[in-house]
This record gives structure tokens, sequence and C-alpha cells, in this order.
């Protein structure tokens, strides 16, 4: 290579690379699909992923059966009524219930036996019937645990009015940190920009190179004095920027649009943010130098990091809970480490240990996937 040859081993000609930061961007200015896919693809996703992923259960139906009504089974049946998760349905009898039940108009069945309120006032033990669809099992378990929360508070007022004890074998006092308001809201959207970041710094870079040697144009920049190294890091930077300013529009969403807290330092969200936005485009850059198609390069960059993020990462489903081998694979999942530290910078604060240790892994895959480019690189040039 004629370039290699007259640049020092080592050395970067700033100059050089001055410039092809500068027709990188142009190019980017005059191509808007980059612009769109760092600004306009992160909102929409944001929008549709944050609105329309809850692991809340809100205004469930549920089909209210009272085989006999009385004073007790009212102010039960008025718990349900002001509870904001319920949408509670009077029916009729138990077969009209299930029937709905059945037909998935409701969700759920509460039926008061007959001699409900007598052997209340007799301090007997009325029991309450419960009977949950179980399709979606963690769905089924919300409900169930919403059904024994309203009864719960009826069986405290019910105490107080009568003036007995309420029998409950143990008491929990439960107190709930870092997310007091049980919003999963709160929960998923910081793992959303994580996702979603994971896919936007991939896909920006994942079609540079390719469509370079698509348009011929790869040829032509080989054939100038700039070095391989200058090559690279002239189209890493401009997408750099163009990756920490669309999670800027992200975490700006995150705090002013679904109001989730930020209680963490922006300084250490901005770090890590970093790292981790270094860490994508590299990946992208590895994919695009491997495939000479845009296509390929776009379609290999969602499969290879958007799924694995959205799956393996923690934002949705627990990692704990995985098979042991599967724990293994999602420790080479960039996003894992993300996720981690955006959770904890969002609802917990500046926690040093995770922070640290998730940016320790993630400025190791960055480094690793720098140096593949690099070698990849070389062998294309040669």
């Amino acid at each position: 290579m004629k370039g290699e040859q007259q640049t020092p081993r080592g050395q970067i000609d700033f100059m050089r690379l001055r410039g092809l930061i500068r027709k990188e961007s142009l190019q980017i200015i005059r191509d808007p699909s980059s612009i769109g896919i760092a600004f306009v693809l992160p909102v929409l996703l944001l929008l549709i992923f944050g609105y329309g992923v809850s692991l809340d259960a809100r205004d469930v139906g549920i089909g209210i059966v009272v085989d006999e009504p009385g004073p007790g089974t009212t102010e039960l049946v008025s718990g349900f009524n002001q509870s904001e998760f319920f949408s509670p349905r009077p029916m009729g009898s138990i077969q009209e219930a299930e029937k709905a039940l059945m037909e998935r108009r409701i969700d759920g069945i509460v039926w008061l036996r007959q001699d409900f309120s007598r052997q209340i006032l007799r301090g007997g033990g009325a029991q309450v019937g419960g009977i949950i669809n179980g399709v979606d099992a963690n769905k089924a378990r919300l409900i169930e645990g919403y059904i024994n929360g309203v009864w719960l508070q009826w069986l405290v007022r019910m105490s107080e009015e009568l003036g007995r004890p309420l029998k409950i074998p143990v008491q929990v006092e439960y107190r709930v940190w870092f997310n007091p308001a049980v919003r999963s809201r709160d929960y998923l959207v910081p793992g959303l920009i994580a996702v979603i970041m994971t896919l936007i710094g991939a896909m920006l870079t994942s079609m540079v190179v390719a469509r370079e040697w698509e348009r011929g144009t790869m040829e032509a920049l080989l054939v100038t004095p700039v070095s391989i190294r200058e090559i690279l890091i002239g189209k890493i930077v401009p997408y750099f920027i163009l990756g920490m300013g669309g999670m800027v529009l992200s975490v700006l969403m995150a705090v002013y649009v679904f109001k989730v807290p930020l209680l963490g330092s922006v300084l250490a969200l901005t770090v890590a943010s970093a790292i981790f936005m270094l860490t994508a485009i590299a990946m992208g850059l590895l994919i695009s130098i491997n495939a000479r198609s845009q296509f390929v390069a776009g379609q290999t960059a969602i499969v290879v990091t958007f799924l694995p993020a959205f799956i393996l990462s923690g934002f949705v489903f627990d990692i704990n809970s995985m098979p042991m081998v599967i724990q293994w694979v999602t420790r080479i999942v960039p996003a894992t480490y993300f996720v981690s530290i955006l959770q904890s910078v969002f609802l917990a604060g500046n926690i040093w240990s995770i922070f640290y240790y998730n940016c320790f892994w993630l400025m190791i895959m960055a480094a690793v996937f720098l140096i593949l480019i690099r070698k990849k690189s070389h062998k294309r040039l040669e």
C-alpha cells in the first residue's frame, strides 16, 4: 500500500484525519438516512416500546359473582370497584362468569358464595373463591396478587369495624427500594435505551464500509496516502457523535416524557454511554468490513446485535432465571452490561461497584472489537 509506506508506523497525520472526518460528515449530511437512524429511530422505538411494553396489569376485567348480597359483600365489591387494577363486571351466576372467562371477555372471577356475610359476622372463616385465566402466567400471578391485596385491605377494615383482632399468623412489613411506585415503565425504559442504542450504534456503522465497496469508492480511497488507521478513525468519529446525540435525546425522553427518575450522576451516565456507544459502533464497523453488501450488513446487524440485546440483556427477562449455559452467553452481549448501568444510574443512583464492573467489561469488548477491525482491515487491504 502506497499510503501506508508514506505514513510512519504508529503515527497519524491529523490533517488527513481531519479531511476524512469532514468527508464522512458531508456524506452523512448528503445522505440523511444516518441522521434518521440516529435521531428519528430512537424516538419511534422509545414511543412504541415505552408505551407498548408494560409488565403492569391495569383495568383487568374480572367477573364478580355474589350468591347472596349483604353488607360484607357490598363493601368487598366496592374495594374492587375502587381499585385501579380492576375493571369489575357483575355476573348473575358462576356459570355466566365461567362462560365469560372461556370466551376471554374477562381474566378472572371473584366468587362470594352463600352465607359469606353471615360467616363474617359470626367470625367464621369465610373465603373468597377466585378463578384466574392462567394462559399468561405472569399476568395470572399479578392478578392473584392484586386480588389478595384487595382482600387483605377489606379484612383489615372489617376487623376494625367489628372490633376484632385480625388473625394473620405472620405480618410482613414491605419496603420497596429504588422503584417505590413499582412502575414497570421505570424499570423497562432505561433497559430499552440500552437495547435501542445497541441497534442504532451498530446500524450507523454497519453499512459505511459496505457502501464504499458497493459504490466503488473504497478502491479510490485506498490509492490515496491515507493509512487504514486514519480511515477507520475517520469513519468512527462522526458516527460516534451522531450516536451520542441519539443517546442524549433518548435520556431526555426517558426523563421528561416517561417521567423516569434520574437519581445518578449525569457525568457517570455520559461516561458509560460513551464507552457503550464506542462498543456498539465497533460491532457495526466489524460487520460492515466483513459484509461488502449494505443489505447483508444491515440484516446481520439486526440479528447479531438487536435480537441478543432484546432477549439476553436482562431488559425484560431475568438473567438469573435462565439456564446456566444461556447465562454464560449473556456475558458476551454488550447490552447486558449497559442495561445494568442504566437501571442502576436511573433508579438507584451512583453505585460505583456496579458502574466500574460493567464499564470494565464494556471497555474490554470495545478493545477486542477494535483489534479485530484493525486485523481484518489490514488483511482486506493487502
